[in-house]
């Protein structure tokens, strides 16, 4: 079902889902009914947890008791336990007594396939056709278990023994698609989170940390892993982990290069950090959550936040190598900086607002990004105008010092020599 857009309806995909599912209620002899709010592809759950064990059977039973934990959770619906069971089948096992005669798994199928689906004997055409013809046992003999335990099977060594003595024969279901990581068959558990009664990452520490080694003690093997969004998260987060780490490694070496000092560019990148409590409060005053759209718009705020930093930090260099006192400096760094810093900063800002105060649909994806932005380079300016200048005032203090005491040093040491 496709609804009207976001804009046109009152009510939101999640809330519209949980209203139909509380309409629906609880229909007997139900196998699966799943209600999903999500856009695109769809198939991904909020909860998706993948099971993996070499043993089929011990799968399967981790699998229905994690689902069963899983809907002990309140807010937690649309539970799935991944096992999904096709048409009936009849298996067969060889009798010690069939396998003492040679025979094998092998023939046993080739025979019982070749007597009820048939074996090709010619083709014949037909004009522009060809038709197979097949030749397997009369339709009477091929209806009932019965007639199916009767049936005789041919040995290696020219004998015959009725399929009912070669093996035993029992109901069963085939599997409709088997999925393996690693050598290891593996199911995925999914679930469902009502809007507003849970959250998923919740429910997910609770597995970790509560369910998981439970179920490891009980099933000796089992394999247990994030799957699906949770997974694609994970994995993108991992991503911006590492591209921000390099991104903040080159800033540094870009700005330590030109600046000739390892302190000082510490300095500058003081304001990442306040540039990252800038994007929370402006997340929470929006009544926004952090999503991975924010963090990718960390990453380039990382980039931003520092230009205010250099310009200060290099504007009061030069008044040190005027000879003017650290504290001078800074105070003359910061009054004669301010205006470009603080129209630069509100010139962003103003780009940035329609972006962020944007109400349509198409918009909305871009809105979490343009709030880091926009929000971090704001509060990390007005922390940059009286942060940086106190940290470089304490930075030059301690290269004095430092010069100071190694000139003692070396004073000191022609006076150790003639007391020797």
């Amino acid at each position: 079902m496709t609804l009207v857009p976001t804009d046109q309806r009152p009510i939101g995909a999640s809330a519209f889902a949980d209203e139909w599912r509380k309409k629906v209620g609880t229909v007997p002899g139900l196998q699966a009914l799943s209600f999903d709010s999500s856009t695109g592809r769809g198939g991904s759950k909020p909860i998706d947890i993948e099971l993996s064990h070499a043993d089929i059977p011990t799968l399967e039973a981790a699998a229905r008791d994690l689902a069963r934990h899983l809907e002990a959770f309140e807010g937690v619906t649309d539970v799935e336990d991944g096992i999904e069971l096709g048409k009936p089948q009849i298996d067969f096992k060889l009798t010690p007594q069939a396998v003492a005669a040679g025979l094998t798994t092998y023939d046993l199928a080739s025979q019982v396939r070749s007597a009820f689906y048939g074996v090709e004997a010619l083709r014949q055409q037909r004009g522009r056709h060809e038709i197979k013809v097949l030749v397997r046992l009369p339709r009477e003999q091929r209806r009932t278990l019965e007639s199916l335990s009767t049936m005789m099977i041919r040995l290696p060594g020219g004998g015959e023994m009725p399929l009912g003595q070669a093996a035993r024969l029992s109901w069963g279901r085939a599997y409709t698609n088997i999925q393996r990581t690693d050598g290891k068959r593996t199911l995925r558990v999914k679930a469902d989170i009502e809007e507003g009664k849970a959250n998923a990452m919740e429910v997910m520490g609770a597995v970790y940390s509560e369910i998981l080694p439970e179920l490891k003690s009980k099933y000796p093997g089992l394999g247990l892993q994030r799957a699906g969004r949770q997974k694609d998260m994970e994995d993108f987060y991992d991503y911006l982990v590492f591209g921000f780490t390099m991104a903040v490694i080159a800033m540094f070496a870009l700005i330590a290069i030109p600046l000739k000092s390892y302190l000082l560019t510490i300095v500058v990148l003081t304001a990442i950090p306040f540039g990252f409590v800038g994007v929370v409060l402006g997340h929470l005053m929006l009544g926004m959550s952090l999503s991975l759209v924010s963090m990718m718009g960390i990453v380039a705020l990382s980039g931003v936040v520092v230009n205010d930093s250099i310009v200060l930090t290099e504007a009061a260099l030069r008044f040190r190598e005027a000879g003017a006192d650290p504290a001078v400096a800074a105070y003359e760094a910061a009054k004669q900086r301010f205006r470009p810093v603080i129209l630069t900063s509100l010139t962003t800002f103003g780009g940035l607002a329609p972006m962020i105060f944007e109400t349509s649909l198409q918009a909305r994806i871009l809105i979490p990004m343009a709030v880091s932005l926009g929000f971090g380079v704001m509060f990390s300016t007005l922390v940059t105008l009286f942060l940086v200048p106190s940290l470089f005032v304490m930075m030059e203090h301690l290269k004095i010092w430092w010069k100071s005491e190694k000139r003692l040093d070396e004073l000191a040491e022609p006076l150790k020599g003639a007391r020797g």
